[in-house]
């Protein structure tokens, strides 16, 4: 009996490397082919970047040139943590803590830590019109302190509700949909912003994704977590 159902996973594991050798082997090829002094459309960006309104040619192709792809990623991570909210039990957001109180070593890593990381995450959205950095660096780093203070025992603060973290989840997202659209008003494409508004736009656009991307990575993490009992955070928990 054991034999007949090793079977077909023996056969579905085969079947899943056959594909993931397929796979490997196409995009190797893909990258073979490319030209090896190919700048593929670097020149272009360069050429263009003065009516881009960054000087970051990264920072250009996301939220300028390429803006519609940007706008897709920030859509999906949104239907993202919907589906992750939709999923989490009652009240879950409001609950309580999800780790004991720190010990006093990690409490004061956390105390310097934490403000630190909030300016490097402004500085990389600031950075981001000119220099690397942008909106997803600085989510992310903001993401990161706000799980390193839950991980520290501490608790929502009550003036953030959950409506509040709903609203800061989407705003990136409304922001820069409304940014994209408004053009279209005007005689322009969507995402074609208007010369002397391009760098405003996107400044406001990455200011308002900093939060969101922020917001959306804590949540995600407080979301799949368990919240510790009372027992356990006074210590008598076996």
């Amino acid at each position: 009996m054991p034999n007949n159902i090793e079977r077909p996973r023996r056969a579905q594991h085969i079947v899943a490397v056959g594909l993931l050798v397929a796979v490997f082997v196409l995009l190797a090829r893909a990258v073979l082919y490319i030209p090896m002094h190919d700048t593929g459309v670097a020149s272009s960006i360069q050429d263009n970047l003065q009516i881009s309104g960054v000087l970051n040619p990264v920072t250009a192709v996301l939220l300028n040139f390429r803006g519609y792809d940007t706008l897709l990623e920030i859509a999906v991570l949104v239907l993202a943590i919907i589906g992750v909210l939709s999923l989490q039990r009652e009240g879950m957001l409001a609950s309580g803590r999800l780790a004991p109180f720190a010990d006093p070593a990690l409490s004061l890593l956390t105390r310097i830590l934490v403000p630190m990381m909030i300016l490097i995450a402004g500085y990389l959205l600031w950075a981001g019109e000119k220099a690397p950095g942008g909106a997803f660096q600085a989510g992310s780093i903001l993401g990161a302190a706000g799980v390193l203070v839950t991980l520290s025992g501490h608790v929502r603060p009550g003036w953030l509700s959950p409506a509040i973290v709903k609203i800061i989840i989407a705003v990136g997202f409304v922001v820069f949909l409304v940014a994209a659209i408004i053009p279209m008003f005007f005689d322009k494409n969507l995402l074609e912003y208007p010369l002397h508004l391009a760098k405003p736009l996107i400044i406001l656009i990455e200011t308002w994704l900093t939060f969101s991307i922020g917001m959306i990575l804590v949540t995600m993490f407080i979301s799949s977590a368990a919240p510790i009992t009372d027992d356990y955070v006074r210590g008598d928990a076996t």
